[in-house]
């Protein structure tokens, strides 16, 4: 199988990084390890090579009305600038994929043009399901990563790294706030797309660039000592920040009210989308299994597939675990019998045959003000 390569390949070996298939995509799964990288993010800045991700371009008039269709969230609720997490729901209401909306507003063409920042998995699908499903043939749908690079720098200093590459501000942008635009000390004709967006739990930038620039913010970061991050930092950063990861937390058959996202579902607003019917029905329904946090007794990681018991019956399935470097226990996430959800409600993990216990707990592990823990303490 011929995996895909990041443009920034090449840096990977300078670095050290240890490779793994992701995705069809060949990216690094950690490169210092993932403890310092995890700490990096947690207590300064960190940033990874997200450029396995899809990003797709939607131009035309009348545009939000043209594909609000497409999401449970109601569009009119972002104007330029600003952006949103929502889903691509299929006609049952199931999550075809999550994914954030950035409002880049009207363009030099006088087309206003509207980012979907996907899943690598999910890429191809959410394309074909866009195109399929367009029935305005004057919309423009394009990759929008063609020739750039994708980079997300995390971490409470990211900011100040970032500013002082581009000789650019961002302190007027609120989270989740976005720019695409020329940066003069960087290039006069080319525009850096960046938004106050990521996945980590901590505040952080995301940027698609040209390949060229995306080499130069490498090396500038690598110089100032800011640690490249691969993938297994990536996943115990959202873990503890409770943020669900598609193929996991979040597939066709399972609905944003099961997964805890019915508030990115807008029912009021009146709109129709894909899925509304069948979200509708189950609006006024009991929902019979949820995602929940799992704090597990002792220091067994309870991983994807382990199954869930209360009094010898099995009430669930775990979708994602890790040792928490921050919280130095291991954590999970995983789907519930809804009357089992209640928080402290003490649970079984079967894990490699043993039971080991689990209390129910939030899914959001982690808050900023748990930052500045040490090397020392987590070796």
């Amino acid at each position: 199988m011929n995996l895909q390569k990041s443009y920034l390949y090449d840096k990977y070996s300078e670095t050290g990084a240890k490779l793994v298939n992701f995705a069809g995509w060949e990216m690094p799964i950690s490169f210092k390890g993932l403890i310092q990288e995890h700490a990096a993010v947690r207590n300064s800045a960190g940033f990874f090579d997200i450029s396995h991700m899809g990003v797709i371009s939607i131009k035309g008039k009348n545009l939000k009305d043209n594909i609000q269709k497409f999401f449970p969230t109601n569009l009119n609720s972002i104007s330029e600038g600003q952006s949103c997490y929502s889903l691509l729901l299929n006609n049952s209401g199931g999550i075809i994929d999550d994914l954030i909306i950035y409002d880049i507003g009207t363009q030099e063409d006088n087309l206003s043009e509207i980012f979907l920042i996907v899943n690598a998995s999910r890429y191809e699908i959410d394309m074909k399901w866009l195109k399929n499903n367009l029935e305005d043939n004057q919309l423009l749908i394009k990759d929008a990563k063609k020739g750039k690079s994708l980079i997300a720098l995390q971490g409470k200093n990211s900011y100040k790294y970032f500013e002082d590459w581009t000789g650019y501000k961002v302190d007027h942008l609120r989270t989740f706030g976005c720019e695409n635009k020329i940066i003069s000390k960087l290039s006069n004709s080319e525009k850096i797309f960046f938004a106050k967006t990521g996945y980590t739990g901590e505040d952080g930038l995301e940027i698609l660039l040209p390949h060229n620039l995306a080499l130069d913010l490498w090396d500038f970061l690598v110089s100032n000592n800011v640690v490249p991050c691969g993938l297994g930092a990536r996943d115990t950063l959202r873990l503890e920040a409770g943020l669900p990861l598609y193929g996991q937390e979040l597939t066709e058959e399972i609905t944003p009210y099961e997964a805890g996202l019915g508030w990115v579902v807008n029912l009021e607003n009146n709109h129709n989308f894909f899925g509304r019917n069948s979200l509708e029905k189950l609006s006024s329904k009991k929902i019979e299994k949820k995602l929940v946090g799992i704090e597990v007794v002792g220091k067994a990681i309870a991983r994807k597939g382990c199954i869930i018991y209360k009094n010898n019956i099995e009430i669930g399935i775990i979708t994602s675990g890790s040792w928490s470097p921050t919280l130095l226990k291991p954590i999970a996430l995983g789907y519930i019998e809804s009357q089992y959800v209640d928080l402290k409600e003490e649970v079984e993990i079967k894990i490699r045959d043993k039971f080991y216990s689990g209390i129910i707990s939030k899914k959001s592990f982690y808050k900023k003000d748990l930052t500045n823990f040490t090397l020392k303490e987590l070796s």
